[in-house]
């Protein structure tokens, strides 16, 4: 007879971790918005840019297909197959890339048509992060050969445009049951720190915005905003900072700004892309562990899975050997990280669910298949 300690121990190991495993969106792909055309003329966002890669560049060595087609990612059935798909292997959150030109939001309609509107919504969680860079030539490719960075838009906002944005995100996106939060508090994550610094007038002023910010979030009921920091070095690195008196600048600078945690986008920002996969991977552990020792936000881990961003330009530097096995071994990795480090939410960063122009996508195609979701599912689902 089985007694009930046993059957206890049993219960408990049968207890699996859970993960939350959040993939960036690239929400360009997407057919009915306007404000994707004067960029991509055929109506279909960038994926113009993907399938017309071999008749902009004939015989060009990038020739990648999507396994599901160009689909439009604002339509909620489509939406629905991908949060099914995404959710089967192991992804539950998705950070939506966010942003705002000219007085209002630019490619939200994959998030407010497709994601939200999705029948199966609530399998998923979502968090924003705001894409605050200049909009250049880069997007049209008619443009991009003459190398001229033209600013079409400027991610620059004013301290007025920055209380309607947060304003707004807290009422239309935080309240939601969707929005992902870390202990009660959405999490947003800024992407460019000196280009909101710039708009704002200062480090100063960025510090009371982003305190007005966290006390806005507050009064709209929650216990306070998890206020996420991209990390790379341009957003630690402030040049109007003295830090002469100080033992760690970087740390005390992204202390005073009031940043509580820090992921991520893409390797590219701190890591050589022309190199071996499984070389990046050993100086990213490192450099995870440099966080760990520098600074005192909470630092979750993030992996991406490639780089080659030929499809605007051409030419790109090319991440090799990034293989789906040497890519479920990155995922291996902060995994590791993550059951090191059990007092802070278990949240992983990848991108992405669906940069095809920058080749570090999960989404299926005629090259590895469904390889780099099979690698996630061997992670987080089939081996906790």
């Amino acid at each position: 007879m089985i007694g009930p300690g046993a059957i206890a121990q049993k219960n408990q190991q049968t207890i699996a971790k859970k993960y939350d495993v959040a993939a960036f969106l690239y929400p360009a792909y997407a057919n009915d918005d306007p404000r994707l055309r004067p960029f991509w003329p055929a109506g279909n966002g960038e994926w113009e840019t993907v399938t017309t890669m071999q008749q902009r560049f004939p015989g060009h060595y990038w020739n990648r297909k999507p396994a599901w087609g160009p689909v439009n990612e604002a339509d909620p059935a489509i939406m629905n197959m991908e949060i099914n798909e995404a959710t089967n292997h192991g992804v539950n959150v998705f950070i939506f890339d966010w942003y705002w030109y000219d007085g209002r939001p630019f490619m939200e309609t994959t998030l407010d048509n497709g994601f939200l509107k999705a029948a199966n919504v609530n399998k998923m969680k979502f968090y924003l992060m705001w894409a605050n860079h200049d909009v250049l030539n880069l997007w049209d490719t008619r443009l991009n050969k003459y190398n001229e960075n033209n600013v079409i838009w400027t991610g620059k906002v004013s301290r007025e445009e920055f209380e309607k944005i947060c304003k707004r995100n807290i009422e239309k996106y935080f309240k939601l049951p969707q929005y992902y939060k870390i202990d009660g508090k959405p999490v947003f994550m800024i992407y460019d720190v000196p280009q909101l610094i710039a708009g704002l007038g200062g480090v100063e002023n960025t510090v009371a915005a982003l305190k007005w910010f966290k006390e806005e979030t507050k009064r709209a009921g929650f216990p306070g905003l998890e206020l996420q920091l991209t990390m790379w070095s341009q957003n630690t690195n402030y040049s109007g900072v003295d830090g002469s008196k100080s033992k760690n600048p970087e740390n005390d600078f992204v202390k005073k700004l009031g940043f509580t945690s820090a992921t991520h986008y893409q390797f590219v920002h701190f890591m050589n892309p022309a190199d071996d996969y499984l070389n990046i991977l050993e100086k990213v552990k490192k450099e995870w562990a440099r966080i760990d020792k520098d600074f005192e936000l909470t630092y979750y881990p993030h992996v991406s899975i490639g780089w080659d961003n030929s499809p605007r330009t051409g030419q790109s530097p090319v991440m090799r050997n990034n293989t789906p096995d040497n890519f479920a071994k990155g995922l291996q990795m902060a995994k590791d990280y993550v059951d090191a480090h059990p007092k802070q939410a278990p949240l992983i960063t990848i991108n992405s669910w669906n940069e095809w122009t920058e080749t570090s996508y999960l989404e299926p195609d005629n090259v590895n298949g469904y390889g780099y979701l099979e690698a996630v599912k061997k992670v987080f689902v089939d081996h906790k």
